[in-house]
């Protein structure tokens, strides 16, 4: 039988409808949206919490494990977990009490604590990297990463792959637009054309890749083993054995950013799937929400860096920040590495996120819609499209603005938060089954809403 349409022509009365309904029951987070107007710029502290498909901000009053509560006493189902950074759940308390013990004994002192040491060592047996560095975001992590890459290699080129998240990284902001490179509309303020000096590729495409390389003039892939930020596209068997074969013979340093697959396993995707990077990055989770990133590098490379540090003498390396490596964070560190980011905390996400991902495969199969589940470890995607899309110009047309609007607000409303950018959900070690039923439960009344809307 064919499957019917993923939606209907006319979505805008359930829009309005569920529109009204949230405003009606968050009067105080309404409220307090007009007051933080007159203070923050587009309202919020930081703009993308304005991302949210609610006519107004949901203004957090707690977090608890994998639950939220806003300033309205409605209780959520959290599968966004801060985008992340939360994804071992809310309020964890081995990092709560690790930071109010170091707070209480300075959180920075432009020096290295006891924890470096420990954290060190905790990042090499897990991750494989020998040698590591800290940053604030993983996003100053990967602008280190691509400045040593050209400092080591004396070459200009970073090559990323189409519709890749590397956080706010300008050499990352190049798309492939009708096939070929431009910088993303969203790159406000650059001026320089950032197409001269970053190559893009689509994904999974090795032909593309090898011709990239052939020039010889690629200091780095920088790539995200599995892409998340345009929807979630798996790799095809053998990409990235063809990735790392293809690098090292070129020359090219292969950097592999974990920020958001380390939902694969304790040591993320590159520990699951025996992947070799030169240098690996991981941010958000790694502090429980203490902002902190942390880079690794193989010894060969450390050497590199070194040498390459040598050649320009003492002086300022433009690469760092005042906070990084602050106590503060490597408290939060020790705390999520000893403690926290357990095999068997992952034994759990993994448990919830393979019943998360049945139970939206079931309702698929019952409403008879053209959409798709794709897994990696805790993290689930539904794609609109059937079957989910291998590069991101396929994804691209599948990511319907509309309707991923009126899903969020439907499972909003219904008390349950996805991350607001497209449909990426996260399964911590304390979400309940319970919490899985119930966005099932809820994605399922939104499928079966949309059969009627329209009609």
């Amino acid at each position: 039988m064919t499957p019917k349409p993923a939606h209907a022509p006319n979505l805008s009365n359930l829009l309005h409808d569920e529109a009204a309904r949230f405003t009606a029951e968050h009067p105080r987070s309404v409220a307090m949206a007009r007051a933080s107007a007159e203070v923050w710029r587009g309202g919020v502290p930081m703009h993308w919490m304005g991302d949210w498909a609610t006519p107004a901000p949901i203004f957090a009053a707690q977090g608890v494990g994998a639950q939220i509560t806003d300033i309205d006493g409605v209780l959520y189902d959290d599968f966004c977990l801060a985008d992340t950074p939360a994804m071992f759940g809310h309020g964890e308390p081995a990092v709560a009490r690790a930071i109010a013990d170091q707070a209480l004994r300075g959180a920075g002192f432009m020096l290295p604590t006891a924890s470096a040491v420990i954290v060190g060592r905790l990042l090499a047996e897990r991750f494989g990297l020998p040698l590591w560095q800290t940053a604030t975001t993983a996003s100053d992590a990967n602008r280190a990463a691509i400045r040593w890459a050209r400092a080591v290699t004396g070459r200009p080129v970073i090559l990323v792959f189409d519709g890749c998240y590397h956080g706010m990284v300008d050499d990352a902001f190049v798309a492939l637009r009708d096939g070929q490179p431009a910088m993303k509309p969203g790159l406000l303020g650059q001026l320089q054309d950032l197409t001269a000096t970053t190559r893009v590729v689509p994904f999974n495409d090795l032909a593309a890749l090898e011709a990239a390389l052939a020039p010889g003039d690629v200091a780095a892939v920088l790539a995200e083993p599995v892409m998340t930020n345009c929807g979630m596209i798996l790799p095809e068997p053998g990409f990235h054995d063809a990735l790392r074969a293809m690098t090292r013979a070129a020359g090219t340093l292969l950097v592999i950013d974990e920020t958001h697959t380390i939902s694969t396993g304790p040591g993320g995707y590159t520990g699951a799937h025996g992947l070799e990077p030169d240098v690996f990055v991981l941010g958000k989770a790694i502090a429980g929400g203490v902002p902190a990133a942390v880079w690794g590098v193989t010894a060969q490379l450390s050497a590199r860096m070194n040498a390459a540090a040598a050649r320009v003498g003492p002086g300022q390396s433009g690469i760092g920040t005042t906070l990084s490596g602050n106590a503060l964070a490597l408290a939060a560190m020790r705390a999520m590495l000893s403690e926290v980011m357990t095999e068997a905390a992952y034994g759990r996400m993994l448990a919830g996120a393979e019943r998360l991902a049945a139970g939206l495969r079931a309702v698929i199969a019952a409403r008879r819609v053209a959409w798709s589940v794709v897994q990696v470890g805790a993290r689930v995607e539904l794609v609109l499209a059937d079957p989910p899309p291998k590069t991101a110009a396929a994804m691209r047309k599948a990511l319907d603005a509309e309707v991923l609007a009126a899903l969020h607000l439907w499972l909003i409303n219904r008390g349950v938060l996805i991350a607001p950018f497209h449909t990426m959900m996260l399964v911590s070690p304390v979400t309940q089954d319970a919490a899985i039923d119930r966005l099932v439960v809820a994605v399922d009344g939104f499928a079966g809403a949309l059969e009627g809307v329209g009609a």
